[in-house]
């Protein structure tokens, strides 16, 4: 990375940040991460905790004696990262550092990342943790009525795991700032909760013993992806369902048969690229050929205010053997599911403009030796409709008449918003005192730890807050410079006040 100086202030965060991008950190491989957060602890001599699914906290105890007043506060941010790459790239996220870059958009400074996640989600928030615990110890921060939990949760990225199990006498406070918010002009203070389920559609297969197959690679690339919470309403294409429509329509019209069918990683990412392997008559290459050239434009002309650069194409598979594919049957019935597969915004807020209520992510698919798995996300701001879209889904499984089994990976509540918190009052107006501006105070359909804290400590107030990050969970993300300071002089600002 070139000179930290020219990245701004704090240095300590910057110095923090590059580190960390050399660690290590997928959902549930913090190991790495928590021994740096540990020894950085231990090097200042402040205590810390580890709970037994791995949480850790660092306790900074304030400097006046205990006959005085002291307020309680927890900063939180999450260890683990969404581990996404586009298919060209050789990086293993298990060992390699992620090769980060500094680009210039629209005069702005960025960090991203070549070809991967940049994890900012949630990297500035252990970054910020890091750079307070540093000042405090180096003695350019104090706070003297304040004592501070820093607390680092585990598997977030994955369904929360790390806070919705986490021993409750972790910590304690009066307010917990949660730095896992990816916008630097809107504070979060409440959020949908969700229901992650994975399928399993047990198949069967038939052996081709026609000898003018072709074998057929279908590839559906080049879309923007996104968080399938904070995105799933900016109308990006998703590359399961796009690829699944076309395979119905070949199938409605021509005699293919698919040998499998592949795509998405993370049920919190919106699937990008997507691809499926079948078999055609050499006597109907040309006319799938044509169908093809039909409808591709038509489909690109849906996503061209989003996704410009998707690509659909078909490659002949020459050295591809194996004709073991699934049988006529199921092949229809597993396409016409998937083909009625609900995706994106199911409902809007009734209240507030613009904002998701209830959405699905159609997030992964994988072909197995015995079985197709796919996984889908659901989020409701309101349990009823949670409960009534998971029902639906049921119901729609069931009419397919295929064999098959559900099983729910994770369950989050919803964060209520509270818009007349003392929290939030102050917090406004530290921002409107340092910036002139009204912050926007917001709820949002995405899924925060803070729901889990919430209902665990009902009394602690809460709120979300963060810099600019775009492209969350996908190789576009990237990090805004100047955004980081603004955020940094805040939260200086509103700990001082809390102070």
């Amino acid at each position: 990375m070139e000179d930290l100086k020219e990245f701004g202030e704090p240095l300590e965060f910057w110095h923090y940040f590059y580190e960390i991008t050399k660690i290590p950190r997928c959902s549930q491989h913090e190991e790495k991460i928590r021994e740096y957060v540990l020894s950085e602890a231990k090097k200042m001599g402040y205590q810390t905790e580890i709970d037994e699914i791995q949480n850790l906290v660092v306790r900074i105890p304030s400097k006046n004696d205990i006959s005085r007043k002291k307020t309680k506060i927890v900063l939180q941010s999450h260890m683990d990262m969404v581990c996404e790459k586009h298919d060209r790239i050789q990086h293993d996220f298990a060992k390699d550092p992620l090769k980060i870059k500094l680009i210039e958009i629209d005069k702005e400074k960025w960090l991203t990342a070549e070809g991967t996640t940049l994890g900012a989600d949630n990297g500035v928030g252990i970054a910020y943790q890091l750079a307070i615990m540093k000042k405090i110890h180096n003695r350019s921060l104090e706070f003297e009525n304040l004592d501070l939990d820093l607390l680092f949760t585990v598997d977030e990225e994955r369904g929360l795991s790390g806070a919705s199990q986490m021993d409750k006498n972790l910590i304690s406070g009066d307010y917990l700032l949660n730095l896992d918010s990816e916008e630097d002009n809107r504070f979060t203070i409440g959020c949908a909760g969700g229901r992650v389920f994975r399928v399993e559609i047990n198949h069967e297969r038939e052996f081709l013993t026609s000898p003018n197959l072709i074998a057929v690679k279908l590839s559906i690339s080049g879309l923007l992806g996104g968080h399938s919470g904070s995105d799933i309403n900016k109308k990006r294409g998703n590359a399961l369902k796009i690829l699944t429509e076309i395979l119905w329509k070949l199938n409605s019209k021509f005699n293919i048969n698919i040998s499998s069918i592949e795509g998405g990683n993370l049920t919190n990412a919106i699937p990008r690229e997507s691809f499926a392997i079948f078999f055609m008559e050499q006597s109907q290459k040309n006319e799938i050929e044509a169908f093809l050239k039909e409808v591709i434009p038509e489909i690109q002309n849906l996503y061209k205010g989003t996704d410009s650069k998707i690509t659909i194409s078909m490659e002949i598979m020459k050295d591809f053997n194996d004709k073991k594919t699934l049988s006529k049957d199921f092949q229809k019935k597993v396409l016409n599911l998937f083909y009625l597969m609900p995706n994106g915004p199911i409902s809007l807020h009734p209240t507030s403009k613009g904002l998701v209520h209830t959405s699905l992510n159609f997030a992964v698919i994988h072909t197995l030796e015995k079985f197709i798995e796919f996984k889908v996300s659901t989020r409701s701001l309101a349990q009823y409709d949670k409960d009534t879209l998971f029902e639906k889904l049921k119901t729609l499984l069931t009419i397919s008449r295929l064999d098959i089994k559900i099983e729910i990976i994770t369950i989050y509540p919803s964060w209520p918003p509270n818009f007349n918190s003392k929290l939030t009052e102050i917090a406004k107006q530290v921002y409107k005192n340092l910036f002139d501006k009204e912050v926007i105070i917001q709820a949002i359909h995405a899924g925060l730890e803070c729901a889990f804290f919430s209902s665990f400590y009902p009394d602690m107030e809460m709120i979300s807050l963060g810099p600019n990050v775009l492209g969350g969970h996908s190789p576009n993300e990237r990090l805004e410079i100047k955004s980081v300071t603004k955020i940094w002089k805040f939260l200086m600002a509103l700990l001082q006040k809390l102070n």
